[in-house]
């Protein structure tokens, strides 16, 4: 009796929209096609798993979306968000046009993430290191980073010019929700470049380290406990030049000769779980 009853309340809550060419329809399009946030402040998001991570993160919900064949998904997941967010059901011709998944789940989302300054890692020093992207690109590789980060303890993430958007839905299903909890900062928000992040960090006496492939401290000899921030580049090239010329120290990760380098990712793991292993 209570499942009919809950069920039976979750369709009371659903709005059916049929038409592409609806105002939240669009917002949500314009969301995952841009992979940045919306005039609103909204990011998008989808699948049952981010979803739940989303509310269990205390995020702020816009709108939830569900594709006609998966309301069986509603049932469980609107007891759990407030009843003043909208929630509508799609055709799932329509859902699946709107959102970019090759195994669409279901349900997606609108969600406001919270936003964070420079301040605000600074202050979070004693949790762990700073990490620094310069370049990365592939948001599997960020999305790791992010859930690592989270696993390990990281002060925040600092995102430079041309790293790929924490907003991709790829990055945000990569994290494993992650990406709801840790402090991200574009370096454009925190002062129009990663210069300005350089400054504040040398304001705030932590050391600047770079990782490379190749050549450097080994990492299980460099002291990874003091407030640190780390520096990882693009997958291709590393970091630039002049910004390696700015880094206190250089390490590496020792590796077997015939591998050329590791993942962005798996890198970004070791050193993170090193430096929480001496931080202990």
């Amino acid at each position: 009796m209570r499942q009919i009853s809950e069920s039976a309340s979750a369709q009371h809550r659903l709005r059916r929209i049929e038409g592409r060419h609806n105002a939240l329809v669009k917002r949500l399009r314009l969301a995952f096609a841009r992979a940045e946030r919306t005039e609103d402040g909204d990011c998008a998001i989808e699948g049952s798993r981010i979803v739940e991570e989303a509310i269990r993160s205390g995020l702020r919900f816009s709108a939830v979306f569900f594709r006609e064949s998966a309301q069986d998904r509603a049932e469980r997941l609107l007891p759990q968000i407030g009843s003043h967010v909208e929630t509508v059901v799609l055709p799932d011709t329509l859902f699946d046009s709107v959102v970019p998944s090759e195994s669409p789940q279901g349900v997606a989302a609108l969600v406001r993430l919270k936003e964070f300054s420079i301040d605000d890692i600074l202050e979070r020093l004693n949790v762990g290191p700073v990490v620094v992207l310069a370049g990365l690109q592939d948001p599997g590789n960020l999305g790791t980073i992010l859930r690592s980060a989270e696993a390990f303890g990281s002060a925040g993430i600092v995102l430079g010019e041309g790293t790929v958007s924490p907003f991709n839905s790829k990055v945000i299903r990569a994290s494993a929700g992650s990406v709801f909890r840790l402090p991200i900062v574009l370096a454009k928000s925190a002062g129009g470049n990663i210069a300005e992040v350089l400054l504040r960090l040398r304001a705030g006496q932590v050391r600047l380290i770079a990782t490379s492939s190749h050549k450097g401290t080994p990492v299980s000899e460099a002291n990874l406990a003091a407030p640190v921030a780390f520096f990882i580049g693009s997958e291709g090239s590393g970091l630039p030049r002049d910004l390696m010329a700015k880094m206190d120290e250089v390490i590496v990760i020792p590796h077997m000769p015939q591998v050329e380098s590791l993942n962005a990712g798996v890198a970004a793991s070791i050193i993170l779980y090193e430096s929480a292993r001496q931080r202990k």
